[in-house]
């Protein structure tokens, strides 16, 4: 929903989809951001039914009109019957992904979100727990608690409910061995929840935090409502009760007006942070958004394209050093997978990536890894303790 290259991602796979439409009978839908943006064009071009992404739970009943042959366009809200009795397609056994908050309330300039998915609208505690209480039951270890502004959650609510009571209740589920959240706003990081990430030993100690740039006049802009002093003012006052915490964050270069002072400016705020990743993007014009309306994207592509490339070579230096600290030590991890190098790969608790040779069944236990080789990227180890007594799904 902020960058144009998803929606032409989109689009190309679309159109295969149509194509083997035509070959064999086959319902195709589309539901989403970009169905909620483009749901016209969506059904011209062949599509059997669009859905809003408040509409997903009547998902059932608009089946049941294409099997008996209509178009179906829904858009309608139906968020608050999305409970924890409803199936979901997990693509882990032992780390799921639980949405808790839907839509956003920000409107920064350049995303279309707050348009595709409405004002924010937080899923009640007690009904999210109970989905982590399944969870665990069924063998899940690992909850990622998910929201466009996710640490927003339970505000709408208005009854004391927040993010930092929901991860509380929730490491106390048992079973339940780590917890995330993603992503987060810097004006809703709250002291309670810096609180419960550095004294509750569930909680990742990973925070992800778009800064999106460092010029206060492009901050403005984007319609941020901070400062690059107050997002550096946060960072000091995370890491102050977090000292081994891992911060990511996101940056869009080339915003409209972007100058190479407002550029130099955002170079001086990474190097200040000291990320351990970096999310890095162009900016490109979305249509619907204040920034298409009203600003000229005036910053010629090769010099969006100087700037990437310039803070990619400025982040690769800066992990390499953080990762520098790592080697020879002995980190814990949860195996996820196998990587297509035919390594196994997990994540510590600073959300780092560690690969060793393993092999199947260690997939979803804890496993202690001497590091040995250090990247820009991921780590590399030897497995020094693998658990062996846990009931894991298979």
């Amino acid at each position: 929903a902020v960058r144009k290259k998803a929606e032409d991602k989109f689009y190309g796979f679309f159109g295969q989809v149509l194509k083997m439409k035509r070959k064999k009978k086959v319902i195709v839908g589309v539901t989403g951001c970009v169905a909620e943006k483009e749901r016209e064009k969506i059904l011209k071009k062949g599509a059997d039914f669009v859905v809003g992404t408040r509409s997903i739970t009547r998902i059932v009943d608009v089946l049941r009109d294409v099997e008996s042959g209509r178009k179906v366009s829904l858009f309608e809200d139906h968020i608050e019957e999305l409970s924890h009795a409803i199936p979901r397609y997990r693509t882990s056994k032992h780390h799921a992904w639980v949405t808790i908050i839907f839509g956003c309330d920000r409107f920064c300039t350049y995303c279309i979100v707050p348009y595709t998915r409405g004002r924010e609208k937080s899923r009640p505690m007690e009904d999210v727990l109970l989905e982590v209480k399944e969870l665990a039951k069924n063998g899940y270890r690992e909850v990622t608690f998910l929201g466009q502004n996710v640490d927003a959650y339970g505000k709408d609510l208005k009854d004391g409910t927040s993010l930092a009571k929901l991860l509380e209740e929730a490491s106390r589920i048992d079973g339940i061995e780590r917890l995330w959240f993603i992503t987060s706003h810097p004006t809703d990081f709250s002291e309670d929840l810096i609180d419960v990430i550095s004294r509750n030993a569930k909680v990742a100690k990973s925070v992800h935090l778009p800064v999106q740039s460092g010029s206060n006049r492009i901050l403005e802009k984007m319609n941020r409502r901070y400062s690059r002093e107050f997002y550096l003012d946060l960072l000091d006052k995370i890491r102050s009760k977090v000292p081994n915490v891992s911060i990511s964050s996101d940056i869009i270069v080339g915003f409209p007006g972007e100058t190479d002072e407002d550029f130099e400016q955002t170079v001086d705020l990474v190097e200040r942070a000291q990320f351990e990743r970096l999310n890095l993007a162009m900016y490109s014009p979305r249509e619907g958004t204040v920034a298409w309306k009203h600003f000229k994207d005036d910053v010629p592509r090769g010099v969006k394209v100087e700037r990437l490339q310039f803070l990619l070579n400025l982040q690769k230096r800066i992990n390499k050093r953080l990762n520098e600290k790592y080697l020879g030590k002995v980190v814990r991890i949860i195996v996820e997978a196998r990587a297509k190098n035919g390594l196994f790969y997990g994540r510590d608790i600073r959300n780092k990536i560690i690969a060793f040779e393993g092999e199947e069944w260690m997939i979803g236990r804890f496993a202690d890894i001497k590091i040995e080789r250090i990247t820009a990227g991921p780590l590399y180890g030897r497995l020094v303790w693998v658990e062996e007594s846990v009931s894991v799904n298979t």
